[in-house]
């Protein structure tokens, strides 16, 4: 038997991983800062970077040439000598003044997840969340919602991060055999506003708690939706879902146990027709759990965050949807790690 000296092994994806905070933090730090939102008007020198975001002459090249290093900066000449300009990925997606700005989810894991995650073993060997709440704090969804601006960022947060799913399942999902679609806790109201852009016959709603309202209906009003999107409030654990054609939950179940997941599985069964479809937008982890790392990482970040929360294989979907009572499933990859888990009543 050959032994692992023998074997010829490279020890750089463990130093990778294992040092992959270093690289995390400084992409982090760059979004926070702002500093591709600067660098979408124009190029500038190290030190009109410097001056703009008040940072130390000390490790300002090491700081900018390891964004360059790492893909998300691009450089003409070299330190005192060279002007920087975002690359094209970053000038899209991370340029405050786009919408097409993903960086809430990032100002959040700058400003939340990050330091929390520094309790993972804790959470590991206790099985207790591992944010605000481990110190006296409120859950993350009661404190959010009851605080206007934390709710707004995080209202943007999620967007960002599903932004680019909505848009695929618009575009991929087979509407046309649906009239009706409504999504549940539905934040900004995205994912039905994707929808009504792409499908003009689909009359969508989009869910939930009163405190969103507002800002879903200015987002509305912002894309001209109002008339082919409407919002409406309510709990979608203590209320009826409005009867419609498509039941859609973008990264809503996995924030619940498997009680609770079942509960709204249930009432999305009770508000469709026959052949209706329940759509579930997550990152739907692999029946072999080797593959989507991201999906089993996620499930660790609903270990820090939720009480009960994780993240679930699609065979994990199918036991819970037809203990339902729905009559078939499939899946329908989106964008990454994520996919549209799918079943009919």
């Amino acid at each position: 038997m050959e032994t692992a000296a023998q074997i010829t092994v490279d020890p750089s994806k463990i130093m990778q991983v294992g040092t992959g905070f270093f690289g995390t933090k400084t992409l982090l730090s760059a979004v926070n800062m702002e500093l591709f939102t600067v660098l979408a008007k124009r190029e500038l020198s190290g030190k009109d970077i410097q001056s703009r975001l008040g940072l130390h002459s000390r490790s300002l090249y090491d700081f900018l040439d390891a964004l360059v290093a790492m893909g998300f900066l691009k450089r003409k000449g070299l330190k005192e000598n060279a002007l920087y300009c975002n690359a094209e990925d970053a000038d899209f997606f991370l340029d405050k003044n786009k919408p097409s700005y993903i960086g809430g989810i990032l100002e959040m894991c700058n400003n939340r997840l990050y330091p929390f995650w520094n309790n993972l073993e804790d959470g590991l060997k206790t099985g207790l969340p591992q944010n605000e709440t481990k110190n006296g704090g409120k859950p993350i969804f009661e404190a959010v919602y009851a605080d206007p601006k934390k709710l707004r960022e995080f209202v943007r947060a999620m967007a960002g991060v599903q932004m680019g799913n909505f848009i695929e399942f618009a575009k991929a999902f087979n509407f046309s055999k649906y009239k009706t679609l409504c999504d549940i806790g539905g934040a900004g109201g995205y994912l039905a506003a994707h929808v009504a852009m792409n499908n003009q016959h689909i009359q969508c709603t989009s869910m939930d708690l009163p405190q969103v309202e507002p800002i879903a209906k200015e987002n509305m009003q912002n894309m001209g939706l109002k008339d082919k999107v409407q919002i409406t409030s309510g709990d979608f654990f203590t209320d009826d879902f409005p009867k419609s054609d498509v039941i859609t939950m973008g990264n809503i179940l996995h924030d619940w146990g498997t009680n609770d997941k079942m509960i709204l599985i249930k009432k999305a069964y009770n508000a469709l027709p026959e052949g209706g479809a329940f759509v579930v937008i997550e990152n739907i982890i692999d029946n072999d759990r080797n593959k989507n790392a991201f999906g089993l990482l996620m499930s660790l970040n609903m270990l820090i965050e939720t009480a009960e929360g994780y993240d679930f294989s699609f065979s994990d979907f199918e036991d819970m949807v037809k203990e339902a009572g729905f009559k078939s499933t499939s899946l329908l990859p989106l964008t990454g790690a994520t996919s549209a888990a799918i079943a009919i009543k």
